[in-house]
């Protein structure tokens, strides 16, 4: 009787689950998929977490025998590049959101070990496009009309696909106009939630079995920014903002594609030629200066930080296009147009973050140790003010105190990997800056490290000395913005220090007024000068290269 009583309940439990099955699939679909999703990051997670735990030797002691030395940092090498290929494999078996985290991982060089940074790097390139049938019940859900309504052409295979989404080429029907449209993976946001939740747990497990590991601020910026960047209005309304911002400036050649129209998971847009700015070849075959692009590139999120004080956060190169123009006939006399895509990821960096990050940076410029501490202390909110030098330049603290950060042309990387042989605490006192920055600060560190990565490609078929004083370039535009941006701080204060309009105070004010922008001459026309000549060196080094071919 009992035998027949747990059959009959096997067999009722089994009908119940078959029929919620039949009559709400979609959500038992879900739910699978979810529980998939979740199993694929806790086993990751654990094979990580005893892979470090088992396997990941100490750092050696200096009495250590160079061949020990040796030995242990190829293990410490193997384990790192062990992990992480595993979690490159598991993001890329759940897609979405995961492959945008290691994209995140990807562009933190200066943060992570090489190994990871290394490994994570294909997946700015590597995402697996949704099919037609998806795109177009997603345009359907979204726009109320399917593809062959709206366009009367439409390419079936993108000519881009990222983590969140992709983009088609199509043509209006309505008007005939040449569009990209932006069709957001259909399951991403359904998965968001529940995956971000996932992530946070994955960090919070590995925290308590390693302390040390403190990156659970990854899991919360990206809570912070995901449901940003799954609503394509917001990619319309910040581009458009960006257009209005750059309209004051018509010598930079910046490009922002015309918003056509937007809901939260299609976008259509103007169709704009062109390649990635790191594209050297489409750049020689089209008379292009890398080192031109590179310095407009520079201008434009330098104006983005220090002036306008609303930056573009993901500036990879696959998000910055190059489309070759007649400079005869354009107004900022470029031969190119530098166009700026993905508008979904922005911040707005307050007045009062503006002038603090550009005294940081200014204090960095002179070496000037007492004025670093005190502003590293309030951006950061610590006092490893070494290591968050070096976070912020991606350079050694001995280039940064010497004072020669942006005279010498001696190349000095901060290495992650060299830093921890000699320092072992070093990735733990990482994780405890970055976990105390505030989160606005955290992006743009990460904007800062993209954009080195841009400059290093940009130049990596150039001459030493070449790319040397392209490095001091970049230290010198970022001083002329910082000097900007402290000077209109500073004459924001005598303007609001001044309480009567007497004729002494009035006096005072304008001869205040006079010596900050004064100072601010002096210092940048120097900067302008030294500029000119290397520039000048550029020339001659090139053409000695040339010769020696």
């Amino acid at each position: 009787w009992r035998r027949w009583q747990r059959t009959a309940a096997v067999a009722s439990v089994s009908l119940g689950i078959g029929g919620y099955v039949v009559y709400n699939h979609d959500t038992a679909y879900l739910v699978a998929a979810s529980l998939r999703r979740c199993s694929i990051a806790a086993k990751v997670t654990c094979q990580v977490s005893w892979d470090y735990y088992r396997n990941f030797p100490d750092l050696p002691s200096d009495g250590d025998s160079a061949e020990e030395q040796q030995r242990v940092l190829a293990k410490r090498s193997a384990v790192h590049l062990r992990s992480a290929e595993r979690v490159r494999a598991a993001l890329m078996k759940n897609g979405g959101v995961y492959i945008k985290l290691g994209q995140h991982i990807s562009a933190m060089q200066y943060v992570l070990p090489a190994e990871w940074c290394e490994t994570m790097q294909p997946l700015q390139d590597q995402n697996t496009a949704s099919s037609l049938k998806d795109v177009d019940h997603v345009i359907f859900r979204d726009l109320g009309q399917h593809i062959e309504e709206m366009f009367s052409d439409f390419d079936a295979e993108p000519i881009g696909v990222a983590s969140l989404a992709q983009v088609h080429r199509a043509v209006l029907r309505e008007t005939g106009e040449e569009v990209a449209v932006k069709v957001q993976h259909p399951m991403v946001r359904t998965y968001s939630d529940i995956d971000i939740a996932t992530v946070s747990v994955m960090f919070e497990f590995i925290h308590s079995v390693f302390p040390d590991f403190k990156f659970m601020w990854l899991s919360a910026e990206m809570r912070g920014s995901l449901p940003q960047e799954l609503d394509f209005r917001n990619d319309k309304s910040n581009a458009e903002r960006v257009e209005w911002n750059f309209a004051q400036h018509p010598d930079i050649p910046l490009a922002v594609p015309k918003m056509i129209r937007a809901s939260e998971r299609v976008l259509i847009m103007e169709y704009v030629n062109g390649r990635r700015c790191d594209d050297l070849r489409y750049l020689r075959l089209n008379s292009i200066d890398p080192a031109e692009v590179s310095r407009e590139i520079g201008r434009v999120f330098a104006e983005m930080t220090y002036v306008h004080g609303f930056l573009h956060c993901d500036p990879h190169p696959g998000n910055l296009f190059v489309r070759p123009r007649d400079g005869r006939r354009t107004t900022h006399g470029h031969n190119f147009d530098l166009v700026l895509l993905d508008h979904g990821l922005y911040r707005h960096l307050s007045p009062r973050f503006r002038y603090e990050y550009a005294e940081m940076w200014h204090a960095l410029m002179k070496g000037d140790t007492e004025k670093i501490k005190h502003w590293s202390r309030r951006l950061s909110g610590t006092d490893l003010y070494i290591l968050f030098s070096t976070i912020l330049t991606g350079q050694n603290w001995s280039a940064i105190e010497t004072k020669s950060l942006a005279k010498s042309t001696a190349p000095a990387h901060f290495s992650v990997g060299s830093m921890m042989k000699q320092h072992p605490d070093i990735l733990r006192q990482i994780t405890d800056v970055l976990s105390s920055v505030p989160p606005v600060l955290l992006l743009v560190l990460k904007t800062n490290d993209l954009l080195r990565m841009v400059d290093q490609k940009l130049f990596a078929d150039q001459p030493l000395a070449v790319q040397q004083h392209a490095q001091l370039r970049t230290w010198m535009r970022i001083s002329h913005y910082c000097l900007v941006a402290i000077r209109n701080a500073r004459s924001q204060d005598i303007h609001h220090s001044v309480s009567r309009a007497g004729f002494l105070q009035t006096a005072s004010r304008i001869g205040r007024l006079t010596m900050n922008w004064i100072t601010f001459w002096i210092y940048d026309a120097a900067l302008s000068l030294y500029s000119a000549v290397l520039s000048i060196e550029d020339v001659f080094i090139r053409w000695r290269a040339k010769l020696a071919l």
